[in-house]
């Protein structure tokens, strides 16, 4: 097709969804890699799918042609987002110095403390990123969606 390429170079613009983003970050502080990961051919504008790293996945597309980009999330957000929240850091008793531990009430808790969390990366999303190609670094636009 017209305006496709085998060189990542020609990217100027990332588009990405922002729910992709939250759940990479998440996925990835909670131990499991995830990206978002760009597939040749390439063009000016490209969208970044969420994907999960597997441990057997071959360095390039299969078909001899460019190897995909892999954004990894935390590239895609400011340096201010927090770390996940942490199951143990939301219990309820603690925060609230009762003695007694109350299942659902530390799932509740836990289930808002991560809901906000999801909503204030989205908050922080950048505007450019770097992206790694055979050549070195190339600095793109951001484009949300969602």
């Amino acid at each position: 097709m017209p305006g496709e390429s085998d060189d990542p170079t020609v990217i100027r613009v990332v588009v990405i969804h922002a729910d992709d983003v939250v759940t990479a970050l998440e996925a990835t502080e909670r131990g499991r890699e995830a990206v978002l990961r760009i597939t040749a051919p390439f063009a000016g504008r490209v969208r970044a799918r969420l994907h999960v790293v597997q441990a057997t996945e071959p360095a390039d597309d299969g078909r001899g042609g460019s190897a995909p980009i892999r954004i990894p999330p935390r590239h895609l957000v400011a340096d201010e987002v927090p770390p996940y929240p942490q199951i143990d850091d939301t219990d309820p008793s603690v925060a609230e110095t009762r003695s007694e531990y109350d299942v659902e009430a530390h799932h509740e808790r836990h289930t808002a403390v991560v809901s906000a969390w999801r909503k204030g990366v989205r908050e922080h999303i950048v505007e450019t990123v770097e992206i790694e190609t055979v050549g070195g670094s190339h600095r793109v636009s951001v484009s949300v969606l969602g």
